[in-house]
């Protein structure tokens, strides 16, 4: 709206300000998220007015205003709230992803973008989330703004036409706070329910715009399959619950019911056909009809992320995919598999890496071995339940 991403931060920011005074004094309004936006939209244009340089840019949104008509509307927010109510609307934080999906922006720009914006992730949790250093990641959100500001990037959910353009972008990002939702990169919580929870209401919006793609379903699907275990992932304390100990029972039924039902829908699916996200959904499909451990077709599981690694290369998928025939075919399997992903350092500095060679070298009877990788993987790893899953891991094997 405003076109400078700087601009629209701080008005925010004094939105939420005015908003502590103002509902403190007068109540919550009827609309708060349309209170807000109406009030930052106003302190935004005080803003952009006080500089002289910004003049083409006020006009231009002085004269949108005009054509929308809120040029002679009131000035309280409250009112103009009821003037906006009757018009057709985009949820604001789709139409916030949409802006940042903007084919003008690089694609790691556009996820990290979105990621601050609609998720508010911090910097560093950004960058966690790339597996790159921090100062590179605030450089490319600074560039990504810079970018905005300079193209007039508008802030809408663009039309039809111009959908698919941006539709990999989208699920993209969607795709990364679900991923922060699911396994926290920092702090002392294992997972971000709020994070998740949003990345399946707008994945739901986004299906709805385009319900005949198939990547746009299967990333629904393959989000609520994996949300389905939420409420079991982690104990009354917070201690991470893996999977093979967690109570299946618990599982949310209907989520579970959702995600197959849409997989469903759009057919077995040939191999040209599936895209990533169908291929993720569709092992969590295996884990969620699997209604004990030993019943998991990790065979299944594992020819699904075969085809993965052939739709593009990731170490976070090849490391999956270890596991995955290491369970299919034995722990010595998983460990040749990880030693060479060990050797590309691709995964340097990555927890779940000595992570996984723990557990594979104690199935395999090495506890000296997995000790030293359990060691290894409690120094790196980034949140507190994950780390004292590690050291109860490492307790029972050492006996200490």
């Amino acid at each position: 709206m405003t076109g400078d991403w700087d601009v629209a931060e701080e008005a925010a920011a004094g939105a939420f300000e005015r908003a502590a005074t103002t509902w403190a004094r007068d109540g919550v309004p009827r609309n708060p998220g349309a209170w807000l936006t109406t009030s930052a939209r106003n302190l935004a244009l005080d803003r952009l007015r006080r500089r002289g340089v910004e003049r083409g840019k006020v006009q231009e949104w002085l004269t949108m205003e005009a054509f929308e008509g809120r040029m002679r509307g009131p000035d309280d927010p409250a009112d103009i709230v009821g003037a906006r109510a009757a018009e057709p609307d985009w949820d604001d934080r789709l139409r916030l992803v949409f802006t940042c999906a903007h084919p003008a922006l690089p694609m790691d720009a556009r996820v990290a973008l979105t990621l601050r914006a609609v998720g508010g992730l911090e910097t560093g949790e950004i960058a966690r989330a790339f597996f790159v250093p921090e100062a590179t990641m605030a450089q490319r959100i600074v560039r990504a703004k810079r970018r905005i500001r300079d193209t007039g990037i508008p802030y809408r959910v663009p039309p039809p036409e111009q959908w698919a353009a941006r539709l990999d972008g989208v699920l993209a990002t969607l795709y990364l706070i679900a991923n922060e939702g699911y396994l926290a990169s920092s702090g002392d919580r294992l997972q971000r329910l709020d994070l998740a929870a949003e990345a399946i209401r707008l994945a739901r919006l986004v299906v709805g715009l385009v319900p005949d793609d198939s990547e746009a379903r299967a990333l629904l699907a393959m989000l609520l399959l994996q949300h389905a275990r939420s409420s079991v992932r982690a104990d009354a304390s917070g201690d991470l619950v893996p999977l093979d100990e967690q109570d299946r029972s618990s599982w949310d039924a209907a989520e579970i019911a959702e995600g197959l039902a849409l997989l469903e829908a759009s057919g077995p699916g040939s191999t040209t056909e599936r895209g990533p996200y169908r291929l993720q959904a569709e092992i969590q499909a295996e884990h969620a009809r699997a209604e004990t451990p030993a019943e998991t077709d990790w065979a299944a599981i594992a020819a699904r992320y075969d085809e993965l690694a052939t739709l593009g290369h990731s170490p976070f998928v090849e490391l999956s995919r270890a596991i995955a025939h290491g369970f299919a075919e034995g722990p010595r399997v998983a460990l040749a598999a990880l030693t060479e992903l060990e050797a590309s350092g691709s995964l340097r500095g990555y927890h779940l890496l000595p992570a996984a060679q723990a557990d594979f070298l104690r199935r395999a009877g090495d506890a000296s071995a997995a000790a030293a990788r359990y060691r290894e993987a409690i120094a790196l790893a980034p949140t507190d339940p994950e780390r004292r899953y590690l050291e109860r891991r490492l307790a029972n094997l050492t006996g200490a």
